[in-house]
């Protein structure tokens, strides 16, 4: 287990200090995510790889049957801030609403866009 956790944190490691250097344009675990996903692929075939990789694959399923237990600091924080939520509930309901029409919004702008741009088969 030493083996899978220590694999997964320099990946992730890597992935941070790669988006540092690239100005924060890929967040950095999404980038050690990537990078692992090369590494086991590619050399997979070594013994000491295949050992790693193992670990490396019953740690993250280990991670991920626990992952709830990450949503109860947000839960605790709800709750211990349960009086600001009910005073300001609606203003935050329609915060949260008004941000996701002008997100998906964007997104669509974004894409119609960059279709312009880069063309795209049409559907003619």
């Amino acid at each position: 287990m030493i083996v899978g956790i220590a694999t997964l944190l320099t990946f992730q490691l890597i992935g941070e200090i790669l988006a540092y250097e690239m100005g924060g344009l890929v967040p950095g675990p999404v980038l050690g995510m990537a990078l692992i996903a090369i590494a086991l692929l590619t050399l997979g075939k070594w013994q000491r790889v295949q050992t790693a990789q193992s670990q490396t694959i019953a740690t993250s399923k280990g991670i991920l049957a626990n992952l709830g237990i990450l949503f109860v600091p947000a839960g605790v924080g709800v709750v211990k801030h349960i009086d600001l939520l009910v005073t300001h509930g609606l203003a935050l309901l329609a915060l949260i609403v008004v941000s996701t029409v002008i997100t998906l919004a964007v997104m669509v702008w974004s894409f119609v866009l960059a279709k312009r741009i880069f063309g795209g088969a049409s559907d003619e």
